[in-house]
């Protein structure tokens, strides 16, 4: 039986072309691209094409990229870099629902007693409001976070908006933009983003490469010190492969973004369409108008969400039961207590997520034995 895969927020299946890609580099351009010799220009010219690559997709130019390990490193790079850079600004601004890659620094400077943060509430819907998160920035704010798309329930910040109320206190504005990427149109210069992240898994590239975009006017120190890498901005000899496999899901969801979103939004309501007229007492998670096209938390009402999960592995069928970070742990979702649900309410929770290997025939298979056991699992409940 062929697995159905709808877990594409925690990760995407590398695209065919990406891993072409990587292993002509592995096998035959091998070189440092430090090195001054011809393997090493070889090698320091496929970190430049794809540099352009994933710049063209962001809206920015080639110098404001930095490799990094992934979107961990380049929030906390952004974070830490911005407070050090301001200096004499050490508070920052941030929302109740970011990831724990912005989360967990931000505690972590706080007991250092580095960064005084505050953290804006959201609505029941997810959504920041936008006059608590202007009134929260002042004259020692160094820095504006926020998360571009929730990685768990897919909802939507008005990015730009934020960004202005950031500007217009001298404050510089990071957005973790990595679950969005590859999803919807992302523009870091349109969306006022002074730092972005990103990382290549979630748009059908390698794990371990992701970027840092620091446009010219936000310079921040390096957080990995150790070479004269990405211009001294990040120390350690590039991941080649992986940077290049990263350029070419780039291009690819640059050339396919427009049709590939339609195709997510079709398939992901027509999940939603299907699970609503078929399960009693269900609720989706979030403001269905502003949401990733790929993207479907819901509640199952007095559902254990860890044994539906369960029995939908058992038929084949891979979702989440909130972020693949969480995995392994039955507490509930932080973004969905931070919306005012209940832990019972975020415990019966499942997100499922599409991506552009997913078909129709997936999605109908979803709805055919999703009934039967949320049925089931409910009747242990009782």
């Amino acid at each position: 039986m062929k697995r159905i895969y709808l877990d594409h927020n925690a990760t995407t299946p590398l695209r065919d072309e990406v891993v072409a890609a990587m292993s002509d580099v592995l096998r035959a351009n091998f070189g440092n691209p430090s090195s001054t010799h011809a393997e090493g220009a070889a090698a320091r010219a496929a970190v430049e094409r794809a540099r352009a690559e994933v710049a063209s997709l962001l809206g920015v130019a080639s110098g404001d990229v930095i490799f990094t390990a992934g979107a961990t490193e380049a929030n906390n790079a952004a974070l830490r870099g911005a407070l050090r850079a301001r200096a004499g600004r050490a508070h920052v601004v941030t929302t109740t629902i970011e990831h724990p890659s912005v989360e967990e620094p931000l505690r972590a400077l706080e007991r250092s007693g580095e960064a005084r943060v505050t953290r804006v509430p959201v609505d029941a819907n997810g959504r920041v409001d936008l006059d608590a998160y202007a009134a929260a920035i002042g004259e020692e704010t160094a820095l504006a976070a926020v998360i571009l798309a929730n990685n768990e329930i897919g909802v939507l910040q008005d990015v730009a908006k934020l960004a202005d109320a950031a500007h217009a206190r001298g404050a510089w504005l990071h957005v973790d933009a990595t679950q969005a990427i590859g999803k919807i149109p992302v523009d870091a210069v349109a969306l006022g983003a002074d730092l972005l992240a990103s990382s290549a898994h979630k748009l059908n590239g390698p794990k371990g490469t992701g970027c840092l975009v620091a446009r010219k006017h936000a310079a921040i120190p390096a957080l990995l010190l150790g070479g004269g890498q990405e211009k001294r901005r990040r120390g350690g000899t590039e991941n080649v492969a992986g940077i290049v496999g990263f350029g070419v899901a780039c291009a690819l969801a640059r050339a396919e973004l427009p049709v590939r979103t339609v195709r997510l939004e079709a398939l992901r309501d027509r999940l939603w369409a299907g699970i609503e007229a078929s399960i009693p007492r269900v609720r989706r998670n979030g403001d269905a108008r502003f949401v990733l096209p790929n993207t479907l938390s819901v509640e199952f009402e007095h559902t254990a969400g860890e044994v539906l999960l369960e029995a939908l592995d058992g038929e084949g069928i891979a979702v989440s039961a909130g972020a693949a970070c969480h995995s392994g742990s039955v507490e509930p979702s932080a973004v969905l207590l931070a919306m005012g649900r209940t832990p019972a309410a975020a415990r019966g929770t499942l997100r499922f997520s599409v991506g552009p290997s997913t078909t129709e025939g997936e999605v109908a298979r979803v709805l055919e034995v999703l009934p039967a056991l949320v049925a089931r699992v409910r009747a242990l409940e009782a």
